[in-house]
């Protein structure tokens, strides 16, 4: 299972970069208002830190629009990923960019009929939402089963990324169901570095060790 972070935070980015964790990132309008500096350069830095697919999402809502950001985001890199809405005139987009050679990641996806319809128009990646789909009183988890079951019976070449995840379990129940890719914020990634028990452990060996120093003055390792 890939892991992408979700966010434009350039120290976050650099932090579990460095750990060789992250496969590829995911941003949108609003990960980059909540960062200092002008975005364009944002994406540019990002792109320059991370070799795998960095996802840039358009802004615009009609096809002439999103054509042309795409185009534009496009140039950040050969790894840019653009992002689409799940609108019927982004599927027309999808199809397009496709053709011309351009991976796309479909957004705001809820149902697994969604997904089905991204993913026939090309879409290289969908990405259902299942924080949000569990903040509205539905199982979230539920549809990335459905989605990667149908994926699985007609051999789309698309992969499920999961998004939207709100805590460390949402990734270990993705993983178990199949699906290709997980993104998820800094703090979460953050939780699943850490267990209580590891620190309590860590702590019991270099007591013990201070111990065994002190036994041993002269110690050499």
């Amino acid at each position: 299972m890939k892991i992408f972070l979700d966010t434009a935070n350039i120290e976050s980015i650099k932090k579990y970069n460095d750990m060789g964790l992250i496969d590829g990132i995911t941003t949108n309008p609003t990960l980059l208002s909540k960062e200092k500096g002008n975005p364009a350069e944002i994406m540019r830095e990002i792109v320059k830190i991370v070799k795998g697919p960095v996802s840039l999402e358009v802004i615009g809502t009609t096809i002439e629009e999103m054509v042309n950001e795409a185009h534009g985001l496009k140039k950040y890199g050969q790894n840019v990923v653009v992002k689409i809405p799940m609108i019927p005139d982004g599927l027309k987009v999808v199809k397009k960019l496709k053709e011309e050679g351009i991976q796309t990641n479909v957004t705001l996806i809820f149902s697994a009929n969604q997904a089905i319809l991204a993913a026939k128009a090309g879409a290289a990646y969908v990405s259902p939402f299942i924080g949000r789909l569990d903040d509205a009183g539905h199982e979230g988890m539920t549809i990335i089963s459905e989605i990667v079951q149908i994926f699985k019976n007609y051999q789309f070449n698309t992969d499920v990324l999961v998004a939207s995840i709100r805590h460390p379990l949402h990734v270990t129940e993705a993983g178990k169901i199949g699906a290709q890719v997980v993104t998820l914020p800094p703090d979460i990634l953050g939780k699943m570095i850490s267990h209580p028990l590891t620190d309590k452990g860590l702590s019991a060996f270099l007591s013990d060790w201070e111990k065994v120093k002190k036994e041993n003055p002269n110690l050499v390792i």
